[in-house]
């Protein structure tokens, strides 16, 4: 890889290497010691760490340290990008089905028999801070002071009761969001709900020059706390299988699990894909199903599904070539993106844990610790283990099952009266004539959620809109319409308060507050 190309030239300069034994031993040679003793280094430093747990914390670093090593091995042993660019293809149209195929199929006279071999995950490992919140991002409150844990608890409960059933709910939180959702978690005691959880691992963030942790122990206190990060949703059949969860919901007879990010309120159970699912054949089952759905220029930097050594695999923009990154983010050559909706057989998932069969690609995300130092972490992506599944498939989701809440703009659309709310699921409101979402770009000022909800007295009415841009100090009265295209611009210094009750139809509001026709 890039980064560990750029180590390896500085290393050359400090390692006790003369010039005469790299001209004896070979570049290849040197290159292969150089990576010994960087992994042998990193094991004794894991170890040193591991002399400063107390109690049980020694036990769960330990394989928590275990992954680490192998992502790190695999780490040093990259060459380049892990894609050979030339050897893409296209997938065969009978790999990525339509939804509406697999919803002509119709559904049994009882899905109770399915849905009781059933297990909603939830990814919840992150937290609200990059909308301004403290602690996890699942329980800001998105609609009708709901969280996204309410809304999927109220969801999976109206399942239960609706068909008599029980599907457990299980969060994957990380060491940022436990201890904080298992307190949340007590309020839904008398709900018609099994909830379990269990912890992503725990990496050490490693020094990009010294490629060592940059941790001094195992504690998460003051300056320690940024030394750590948990290392991307990937982590989730490892931890999954290492926590026991895995094996005791088999036990009970659960065979498919249906995981998909907190933050995307369009990831509800589908009792279509699940029949799909769960009426082929045992022996030809499909072990892995993504959903996929049309990419629009909103999505350019989303993962695809392509056809490459004859496997079904997902491609991320990190794994691109740099000379291939415009055509990667092309809308005509990869139309459809990852919405990280997924179905995957419990049974599977235990199978390749035990045959360490997953090899999932590893990104390299660089981050700069507040004090300069510059670190990487090592990350998977839940989805890249499509390749290790037998029979996987993508299925082309409508665009509603892809309803994320990453930003203020986003918690816009969903609080608005685009959508009205049932059980726990969102779903468009039939007055709206377009079934496409506003595009929304609202400025900095609405980027904390405390600041987004003091500009609005009530969300407006945006039934009819089409494109809203709103940039610097701006406020809404109640009642406001806003139609077509509008654009709200307030220069620095001024100050924009839309009256209650205005109607704004294609219209740009300056500085001034003069409205013109757009």
């Amino acid at each position: 890889s890039e980064v560990y190309r750029d180590i390896l030239s500085i290393a050359i300069l400090f390692l006790p290497f003369s010039r005469a034994d790299l001209c004896k031993i070979g570049m290849a040679e040197f290159q292969e010691k150089l990576r010994l003793q960087h992994e042998t280094s990193m094991h004794a430093e894991l170890e040193k760490l591991l002399m400063t747990a107390k109690g049980t914390e020694q036990e769960i670093s330990r394989k928590d340290f275990e992954g680490f090593k192998k992502i790190f091995h695999r780490f040093l042993q990259v060459k380049g990008p892990s894609i050979n660019w030339e050897k893409i293809n296209k997938p065969p149209e009978d790999l990525i089905r339509p939804y509406d195929k697999i919803k002509a199929q119709g559904l049994p006279d009882s899905v109770a028999a399915s849905l009781n071999k059933l297990v909603v995950v939830k990814l919840n490992g992150g937290l609200g801070t990059s909308m301004g919140c403290k602690g996890p991002k699942s329980v800001i409150s998105v609609r009708n002071e709901n969280t996204f844990l309410d809304l999927t608890v109220h969801q999976i409960e109206h399942l239960n009761k609706t068909f008599n059933v029980d599907v457990p709910l299980v969060l994957m939180n990380s060491f940022n969001t436990d201890e904080d959702t298992k307190k949340i978690l007590q309020k839904y005691t008398h709900h018609r709900v099994h909830i379990h959880t269990f912890n992503q691992s725990r990496y050490p963030r490693i020094n990009k020059e010294s490629l060592l942790p940059v941790a001094k122990d195992l504690g998460m206190h003051g300056d320690q706390a940024d030394v750590w990060y948990p290392p991307g949703h990937g982590d989730i059949y490892a931890s999954f299988y290492n926590s026991g969860l895995l094996d005791k919901l088999i036990a009970e007879g659960k065979e498919y699990i249906f995981v998909s990010n907190i933050d995307n309120l369009g990831a509800t159970v589908d009792l279509f894909i699940l029949n799909h699912l769960m009426s082929q054949p045992k022996d030809k089952r499909c072990e892995f199903v993504m959903e996929v759905t049309d990419k629009t220029r909103a999505d350019v930097k989303g993962g695809t599904l392509i056809q490459y050594d004859d496997k079904l695999r997902l491609l991320e923009i990190a794994q691109v070539p740099k000379a291939h990154v415009d055509e990667f983010k092309s809308v005509t050559k990869f139309k459809i993106f990852n919405t990280n909706n997924l179905w995957i057989s419990l049974g599977a998932i235990k199978r390749l844990q035990e045959q360490n069969a997953m090899d999932l690609e590893i990104i390299v995300n660089p981050k700069t610790l507040d004090g300069g130092l510059n670190v990487i972490q090592l990350e998977t992506a839940v989805g890249a283990a499509i390749k290790a599944f037998d029979n996987a498939l993508g299925v082309n989701v409508p665009r509603s099952r892809f309803l994320p809440v990453k930003t203020s703009s986003d918690l816009l659309l969903v609080m608005s009266n685009l959508y009205s709310l049932d059980a726990g699921s969102l779903t468009m409101s039939k007055k709206r004539e377009f079934p496409s979402t506003p595009h929304v770009k609202l400025g900095s000022s609405f980027t904390k959620v405390q600041d987004f909800l003091t500009r609005f007295e009530s969300i407006p009415d945006m039934l009819e809109l089409d494109h809203l841009t709103v940039s610097g100090d701006v406020t809404f009265g109640k009642n406001v319409s806003l139609k077509g295209t509008v654009i709200i611009i307030a220069n620095h210094g001024d100050r924009i308060d839309i009256p209650a009750g205005a109607v704004l139809e294609n219209k740009i509001v300056s500085g001034n507050l003069r409205i013109l026709d757009h």
